[in-house]
């Protein structure tokens, strides 16, 4: 039965329930969003020294978040394309995208030191904009990625 339930989850993995969740460092949960595999997110914020806005985005692929690219303006401080991990692209829009990075994030959660108002992190999935530099300035918060029915497991 169980084999048959793993066969089940992996062939119709789109299918799974998911939560984005983000919580403070309290513990408590700042934004929640369900999604599904194949559903997309970014985390958009401001260089804390140029000032542009850069793009982080992730997807969730059989249930496990991933890191599928980023458009970095600049080879700024602490920015630029690390050979061997994705492939570095001009972007339309200026700057460019490195795709194809598709790192998973260990343990589905990714710790982020949110920045002050005029960083601005941001994260944007299905049509929902929320400002976390509004929500937790300066705060260290966990962006988790979990089965829906399971909150609390993952501790990160």
């Amino acid at each position: 039965m169980l084999l048959a339930l793993s066969f089940s989850v992996a062939a119709f993995g789109e299918d799974i329930e998911l939560v984005l969740d983000v919580i403070g460092q309290d513990g408590e949960i700042i934004f929640r969003e369900p999604v599904t595999n194949d559903t997309r997110w970014c985390i958009f914020w401001n260089h804390s020294v140029q000032h542009f806005l850069v793009r982080d985005c992730f997807v969730a692929s059989e249930g496990q978040m991933v890191l599928e690219r980023s458009h970095q303006p600049d080879f700024a401080a602490g920015l630029g394309h690390i050979p061997g991990r994705g492939t570095m692209i001009s972007a339309p829009e200026g700057g460019y995208w490195i795709e194809d990075i598709n790192e998973p994030v260990p343990n589905n959660c990714l710790r982020l030191r949110v920045g002050a108002p005029g960083v601005d992190h941001r994260i944007v999935v299905n049509q929902r904009d929320e400002n976390l530099s509004a929500m937790a300035p300066r705060e260290a918060v966990r962006i988790v990625l979990h089965n829906a029915g399971h909150e609390g497991e993952n501790l990160c």
